[in-house]
């Protein structure tokens, strides 16, 4: 292989990589922001919103990022409005419901807390990266998401250890979201030579840390861990659930109504 080559190469996986976690933060931001006015408290519909907007800058910034290593080069706004549901690579975990109709607030804080810890995981380790903009995106979001833990990890404990309502039902919010767990640690986004070279982080070394996390919280709260298999995914291929078409739809339908305009 050519110099040139192994260059477009490390440059095209490095964008694959950087798109994927990018799309977890997007969808998920998304996801936040249907909470606004809805939550259980008028404080927690700023706490929640106030979530959904880290999430949303840290995908910009990593929207824009792999945009800039594509070729040819595409926007933040071109990725995010622009690519059909099987080109999106966030995991299912983040795109599936609240619990349509009811919108269960258990549901939101298990996978706030789930993602979250996931996320200091791995952006207190992609701090280190060769890639100068991964490293300082990764900077920043690891003190966002550390808050993001912490809100998820208050309220579960509040509800876990409340009620024998409020901990049956944080119980089967977490029946619900634990068969999506795995998925988060799926390598199946990036390559081995993207981890050789320092440029990403292989998830599945993360996955340690971050159950004993998750488990302390658990424990804490008076919560058992489900007994659950994992769920069939392969939101990492593009292949997703019924929901996320639905997610889309409301994300992109005002700048494909009028594409090109700007505001």
């Amino acid at each position: 292989m050519s110099e040139v080559q192994a260059v477009t190469d490390l440059r095209a996986t490095t964008a694959a990589y950087t798109l994927a976690l990018a799309d977890d933060a997007l969808v998920m931001a998304q996801r936040m922001g249907e909470w606004v006015s809805r939550a259980p408290q008028i404080e927690e519909d700023v706490a929640l919103a106030n979530i959904g907007l880290d999430l949303l800058g840290q995908a910009r910034s990593l929207l824009t990022h792999a945009g800039s290593l594509m070729d040819p080069p595409r926007t933040e706004d071109d990725l995010a409005y622009w690519r059909d549901e099987r080109e999106f690579r966030n995991v299912q975990l983040v795109e599936r419901s609240w619990g349509e109709p009811e919108r269960d607030f258990g549901v939101v804080m298990v996978r706030l807390l789930v993602l979250s810890t996931y996320q200091h995981e791995l952006y207190g380790a992609l701090v280190h990266s060769s890639d100068d903009v991964l490293a300082a995106v990764a900077a920043k979001a690891v003190k966002e998401v550390d808050y993001h833990q912490d809100h998820a990890r208050m309220w579960v404990l509040r509800l876990g250890d409340g009620t024998p309502e409020s901990h049956a039902r944080t119980l089967a919010a977490l029946e619900r979201e634990w068969p999506y767990v795995d998925e988060l640690f799926d390598d199946a986004h990036l390559t081995p030579e993207l981890v050789a070279a320092g440029v990403a982080v292989d998830p599945g070394s993360l996955r340690d840390a971050v159950d004993r996390r998750v488990r302390a919280v658990l424990a804490e709260a008076t919560l058992t861990e489900p007994e659950v298999g994992p769920a069939v995914t392969g939101g990492r291929r593009g292949v997703h659930t019924e929901q996320m078409g639905y997610l889309l739809a409301e994300m992109q339908h005002l700048a494909r109504s009028h594409p090109g305009a700007t505001w």
